[in-house]
């Protein structure tokens, strides 16, 4: 009963977060370039879950760039409210900004691009590493090997989101992916023994970049014998989760800036594989018909 209530109870969350900001943005016009874009918009960021890395950078970069001591606010909602507040804004030619991140199908779907960062608030790019638990490489080293190996690219992560947006599940997703770059799984594959139903358990954040990259190694790692479960947590759980052997590994976690408190909390108790995707990327961002706006500074 408590976790019906539960996700009952969140399900109203990110209803309501829908309700309100979709009606925010009907009561907008198109976006004008001759006016403030802060007044346009209410002063206000449209934002994600409020313990997501990205929201605390925000905060910080509203700060460095003086817009908390005008009218500024970062608006907390969720991932799947802001993506229809963004969707309904672009529809109409309307202003937004957003807190985006790549690799996602947001930026493949619709034409975003990214404020610049003159004071680097939120960092270069980023990597996503592989994490695995201590004594991995002993006790299953041909899982061990497979997740050493496993890379992609940012638009190859994309377009396995973009299929899940779609309607795809995305095992279905990842399994067509997989069917479809056969030579570059074959890399991850190659001359790695077959094991037969030994269980492994991998954990993720419940993005969706990392329900792309996780269903698609866990079908690799299928592909050679071995019997996959997969589990979403939050990233605390996430990483204690392989710091104390619960979970034997992870393909999520995003580095130097968005998870490196949990690197360091919990640094000596995992092994870090090194980056399976490199050229993530998190900040501020707009749609590209907003000309004018190019620097997070075009905001005050």
């Amino acid at each position: 009963m408590k976790k019906i209530t539960n996700k009952l109870l969140i399900f109203i969350s990110v209803f309501f977060s829908i309700i309100l900001l979709s009606g925010c943005s009907s009561q907008m016009t198109k976006y004008n370039p001759k006016e403030s874009v802060g007044k346009q918009i209410n002063y206000t960021i449209t934002g994600i879950e409020a313990g997501a890395g990205e929201m605390a950078t925000t905060q910080k970069a509203m700060k460095a760039y003086g817009l908390d001591k005008g009218n500024w606010q970062l608006q907390t909602s969720s991932t799947a409210a802001m993506l229809s507040t963004l969707g309904k804004s672009i529809r109409y030619k309307q202003p937004i900004v957003i807190t985006g991140w790549t690799p996602h199908w947001m930026f493949t779907k619709y034409k975003l691009k990214f404020l610049k960062d003159p004071k680097n608030i939120y960092g270069k790019t980023e990597d996503i590493n592989t994490i695995v638990r201590k004594g991995l490489k002993k006790d299953k080293p041909e899982a061990y090997e497979l997740l050493n190996r496993f890379h992609w690219r940012p638009e190859q992560m994309s377009s396995v989101m973009l299929r899940v947006n779609h309607g795809e599940s995305p095992r279905k997703a990842a399994g067509d992916w997989i069917k479809q770059n056969q030579a570059q799984v074959n890399s991850w594959t190659k001359g790695i023994k077959h094991v037969h139903g030994q269980k492994l358990k991998l954990t993720y954040v419940a993005w969706d970049s990392e329900i792309a990259s996780t269903n698609v190694v866990a079908n690799a790692l299928r592909s050679i014998g071995y019997k996959v479960t997969i589990q979403a947590m939050e990233l605390q759980p996430m990483w204690t989760s392989i710091a104390t052997k619960a979970a034997d590994g992870t393909v999520s976690a995003w580095l130097p800036n968005t998870q490196g408190l949990y690197y360091n909390d919990f640094k000596g108790r995992f092994d870090d594989l090194g980056e399976n995707l490199h050229g993530a990327k998190v900040g501020l961002a707009v749609p590209t018909y907003m000309k004018n706006v190019n620097s997070i500074s075009d905001l005050k």
